[in-house]
């Protein structure tokens, strides 16, 4: 698992390009590219439970693969934000990745913190699942009414004027090849892409809260929790870019993922009453994300080919 890891995060993109202001960043990915490594790192997840498999049997390796894809679709929340941010600090798509790079490394560590304190929590005092279902269950509320307040506070974190970190360093407005502090009349001063970091990581804070919890509604093994988790991110920076542009098409998908939350949050807060089955979750998960993903494809394409 650490050799994919570190696969993904130095080579799983391309190479590094030499030479210039961007030195040490690598070159932009095509999008066949990016649909490449993209395909890679889930084959790699799904691998990854054949391995679960041998080790465990084949309850732990559904238990696993129910835990991955629910990490993984819930991933896709921290892309549309990962538009945003881009977007509104006008961070080049060859410097992108480099943000990237260390915001996965940031959220793996954070997540790991996260899923310890979780399972603590829950072995110790029963009573703490309740909060982390209405955590659950008010993030399916907001993937569905909270969309826009959610850009609105990203965009706002993002402006690089009042952003809160200027209180305890200088920023300058403008993007100085990949780098995320520069001396400037020998003080140092942050660029924009030390500003996308840290929103990316605090945004990433607010999606654990919500993605921990789901997933140890479906298991509180931690090997199982974190393996899923460090999984769905491996290809991340790839699948950002291979989605990117097409988020405005999967116009269904939010309305899936929302209601995989509102599915999981009922199942952890229904626990000691009805045990719904590892392969029920699988199947209610896999089965929302499919009818989501074709019936906004299908609307997309029609609504094109009207045009």
């Amino acid at each position: 698992m650490l050799g994919t890891l570190a696969l993904d995060l130095v080579l799983g993109a391309g190479g590094r390009r030499p030479g210039g202001p961007g030195e040490g960043q690598p070159p932009a990915l095509s999008i066949r590219s990016a649909a490449l490594w993209s395909a890679i790192w889930i084959g790699l997840g799904l691998l990854f439970g054949l391995v679960v498999l041998a080790l465990y049997g084949r309850g732990a390796a559904l238990t696993y693969l129910t835990a991955y894809l629910l990490e993984k679709s819930l991933s896709v929340d921290n892309i549309f934000v990962f538009v945003v941010i881009f977007s509104e600090l006008g961070i080049p798509a060859q410097y992108q990745r480099g943000v990237l790079y260390w915001g996965v490394i940031g959220a793996l560590v954070m997540r790991g913190l996260l899923i310890a304190g979780s399972i603590y929590l829950l072995a110790r005092f029963y009573w703490v699942i309740y909060p982390f279902a209405a955590l659950i269950i008010l993030a399916a509320v907001r993937l569905v009414w909270g969309q826009n307040r959610q850009r609105e506070i990203v965009a706002k974190s993002c402006n690089v004027c009042s952003s809160w970190v200027a209180r305890f360093i200088p920023i300058t407005p403008v993007v100085r090849g990949s780098r995320f502090l520069i001396r400037q009349n020998g003080r140092l001063v942050a660029t924009p892409l030390l500003i996308a970091l840290i929103v990316i990581e605090t945004s990433d804070l607010v999606f654990a809260l919500d993605s921990v919890p789901a997933v140890l509604s479906i298991t509180r093994e931690p090997f199982l929790v974190y393996t899923s988790n460090v999984f769905a991110m491996l290809g991340l920076r790839s699948l950002y870019l291979l989605l990117a542009g097409a988020l405005e098409r999967l116009k269904y998908l939010h309305v899936a993922l929302a209601g995989i939350l509102a599915f999981v949050g009922a199942k952890m807060l229904l626990s000691e009453i009805v045990e719904i089955p590892t392969w029920a979750s699988l199947a209610v998960i896999a089965g929302t994300l499919t009818v989501a993903i074709v019936a906004s494809l299908a609307v997309t394409s029609g609504s094109e080919h009207f045009v």
